[in-house]
């Protein structure tokens, strides 16, 4: 119960920054840059818990790091944003804190029978940190409007409760390479539908840097050579 409730304030730190970064770079951009999470995880879980990460992970991160570059506007001109500098170093704020989501929620979810025990603990965890911090620093709406409650009440029946109930369900029963593949296919939508749906127009530099934070992202999380093994064994 614990590890939940630690898992949640993780993942209240995730919201409220991602919530920010959406504000000053796009959301489609915030949501790219979240999603380093990936490789954070393999790099915080090396220097808290001794896992090292695999040769994949090192090669990647340089890649993903001047991707990062591109996305935040210091690089190239035209960038997507009110301030997109601001945007990215809370992107990745998003990403450690989420990062540090799912390595707790994981160490609290060892009874795959119960799945949402952990997942309704730490939801209730997120709900009272984000209670305390709008208190405290302001912004917080607690009078119910029309649509803007409408469309907060959907998000939170949809991608954060079931979304993550899905997530919690499914993360400990899927090969690693299909969880990754999974995983890049978010950031690459976001950009898409945002660009669809919010008009959000990035620049050709920062376009740049999500093929870039895209593709590091995949050389440090799809085993290729395992697969390409298994495919030649296959034939065989």
């Amino acid at each position: 119960m614990w590890l939940a409730i630690v898992a949640g304030m993780f993942f209240a730190g995730d919201l409220l920054a991602w919530h920010h970064a959406v504000d000053q770079v796009g959301a489609g951009l915030a949501t790219v840059l979240g999603n380093l999470q990936v490789i954070v995880v393999a790099l915080v879980a090396w220097l808290a818990f001794g896992e090292r990460p695999p040769r994949s992970v090192l090669l990647g991160l340089p890649i993903v790091l001047a991707g990062v570059l591109l996305i935040s506007g210091l690089v190239g001109t035209g960038a997507y944003g009110a301030n997109p500098p601001l945007g990215a170093a809370l992107g990745i704020f998003t990403a450690f804190a989420y990062a540090g989501y799912l390595l707790v929620i994981r160490r609290g979810s060892n009874d795959l029978r119960r799945p949402a025990g952990p997942v309704a603990i730490s939801t209730a965890s997120t709900a009272a940190v984000a209670i305390v911090v709008g208190v405290v620093f302001g912004g917080l709406d607690p009078v119910p409007s029309w649509p803007s409650h409408g469309w907060l009440a959907l998000v939170g029946i949809t991608s954060q409760s079931i979304g993550y109930l899905v997530i919690s369900i499914s993360l400990p029963r899927l090969p690693a390479a299909l969880v990754s593949i999974i995983l890049l296919a978010q950031p690459v939508a976001t950009v898409l539908i945002a660009r669809v749906l919010l008009d959000e127009e990035p620049s050709v530099a920062q376009l740049l840097g999500v093929a870039l934070v895209v593709g590091g992202i995949a050389i440090a999380t799809i085993p290729v050579g395992r697969l390409r093994d298994r495919a030649a064994g296959r034939t065989s």
